[in-house]
């Protein structure tokens, strides 16, 4: 499978359209020039606002609108090393000697109270884990982890694990001696699939500076107040090169210097034998019109999407959850039993759907109707199906077999809010008010304005671009020689020559110079 990125960068935000065999599969955008938004990954020093025993959690002021949540199962084993830190840290400390000093233990009670812990008003490190959604403010983890490509660093933790999709026993046991070896003290790691075959001078660099991230934060902690950012992920651009990046890619587009030379930089860190497939795009054409990407928006972010000969989804967004329907539409297969066409049709739906959370970036719950099917086989097939599809998705999700109602019902992790694009146009007819003026009169405004430039702007000669139907009207014969544009050169002593633009809605027409300028009315 070929793979291709496309980054579009503008003065507003920087777009990024992730391309599976030249298919638009997932499509991110970052917002330049604001530090405030909240984005997973980032941690702050944040302070605590209300501490909620029913429910057995806390409000914490990051700076944001909307106070964050933190439930007492997301404070982590270790919250009171990172606590006893964040008290004591101070500029006058030597922090490194400090940190590594620090006693980690006795670990958080599991059944614990978060009243016995936080109190309002104190000082706490959190990291984002769910952005901003609705009426909802962050979701917050104090269990701090600082990703790389290759391992997944844990301050404050003593314990190494390692990814189940890695299946040899000797290469687990070969990594996990090698990142026990580099760690410093207080220092866990999570050791991720990319590191499989990854040599040690790979991985030495990049828990070096992944180590001095994590230090640079501390350093900020001891000078800051609460609410204050002390570091944030990557930029989106490099956080889905670094999950995704691998052979298949083929090309990565981008059309600004800068961010292509912070592109190349970073895939020369974590793949410098890839460096050579970042590409910056000096087409004439805009980037995303150039590789499809915009018609595949415009196609792909409706309520209703088409799926194949006839065939569409139906895709509703509520608070509580996600509803997508199956319809056949006007699709007939001659010759093939009904239950087979039904399958095929919910076949294809799958495989929409599966695109469709990950375009959209669709989270909670998601409950599809499919076309019901009366042969269980078929039913189980395509539960199977969807399960395969999803296998790439790298979001956490979870998918149960049809119901008895030929409803599947899926969740998925949802880390920040579905991406909404409106592909709707504003009518050129009725500019959105849903009336246009009477067609009767027309003529009579065109009159109006006629009259202006010739006694106003003294213009003598016109060309009148106009719709095809608004042509025939104005070119009809009234009599022998007769028409609606006759009169008006007879009647204002000038010359007028018609032309017709398809593109014109029906009642659109514009003045212009005999050369093609249009006229504007001062």
């Amino acid at each position: 499978m070929e793979k291709d990125l496309i980054i579009d960068v503008s003065p507003a935000e920087i777009t990024i359209a992730l391309l599976e065999d030249h298919r638009l599969m997932e499509l991110n955008k970052e917002t330049n020039n604001s530090p405030a938004t909240c984005q997973v990954g980032d941690v702050y020093l944040g302070k605590v606002k209300k501490v909620m025993p029913a429910l057995n959690a806390a409000f914490v002021d990051i700076g944001d609108n909307k106070d964050a949540f933190i439930h007492y199962l997301d404070l982590g084993l270790n919250f009171k090393a990172f606590d006893y830190f964040t008290k004591q840290i101070n500029t006058n400390r030597d922090l490194k000697a400090f940190y590594s000093n620090v006693r980690i233990g006795p670990i958080l009670e599991k059944e614990g109270k978060i009243e016995d812990v936080l109190t309002p008003g104190q000082q706490i490190v959190v990291q984002i884990v769910k952005e901003p959604i609705s009426t909802k403010g962050s979701r917050l983890t104090a269990e701090i982890s600082i990703a790389g490509r290759n391992v997944v660093l844990l301050p404050f933790a003593e314990k190494v694990s390692i990814s189940q999709k890695i299946s040899s026993k000797e290469e687990k046991r070969r990594l996990e001696r090698l990142v026990q070896s580099i760690l410093p003290k207080n220092y866990g790691a999570i050791i991720r699939t990319a590191a499989e075959g990854k040599k040690a001078a790979v991985l030495d660099a990049e828990l070096t500076s992944l180590i001095e991230k994590w230090e640079a934060g501390c350093k900020k902690l001891a000078n800051s107040k609460p609410p204050q950012l002390l570091f944030t992920e990557n930029s989106r651009t490099t956080t889905i090169l670094r999950d995704l990046l691998n052979d298949s890619f083929s090309s990565i587009e981008v059309n600004d210097e800068d961010i292509y030379h912070e592109v190349k930089d970073y895939i020369r860190t974590i793949a410098p034998e890839q460096e050579k497939i970042v590409k910056l795009y000096k087409g004439h054409e805009p980037i995303l019109d150039a590789f499809d990407v915009t018609r595949q928006i415009k196609g792909s972010f409706g309520k209703v999407v088409p799926i194949k000969k006839g065939a569409y989804l139906v895709i509703e967004h509520t608070e509580a959850l996600n509803v997508v329907d199956v319809n056949s539409g006007t699709r007939v297969k001659k010759g093939v039993e009904q239950e087979d066409n039904i399958f095929e049709v919910n076949t294809h739906a799958a495989d929409e759907i599966a695109r469709q959370m990950r375009l959209r970036d669709l989270g909670g719950i998601v409950i599809v109707d499919f076309i019901d099917m009366e042969d269980g086989e078929n039913r189980a097939k395509l539960f199977k199906h969807m399960q395969e599809l999803m296998h790439n998705d790298r979001a956490k999700h979870n998918i149960l077999p049809l119901t008895k109602f030929g409803l599947m019902q899926i969740t998925r992790q949802r880390v920040r809010p579905a991406t909404e694009i409106n592909v709707t146009e504003k009518c050129p007819m009725c500019h959105g008010t849903g009336e246009i003026a009477p067609s009767i009169l027309v003529d009579e405004q065109l009159e109006r304005q006629l009259s202006y430039y010739v006694k106003e702007r003294n213009i003598k000669s016109f060309c009148l671009e106009v719709n095809p139907v608004l042509e025939a009207y104005l070119t009809k014969r009234k009599g022998m020689f007769r028409t609606i544009v006759k009169d008006w050169c007879k009647k204002y002593t000038c010359t007028i020559k018609t032309k017709i633009n398809t593109d014109f809605s029906l009642l659109q027409a514009q003045w212009q110079s005999p050369s093609g300028e249009p006229l504007d009315e001062e």
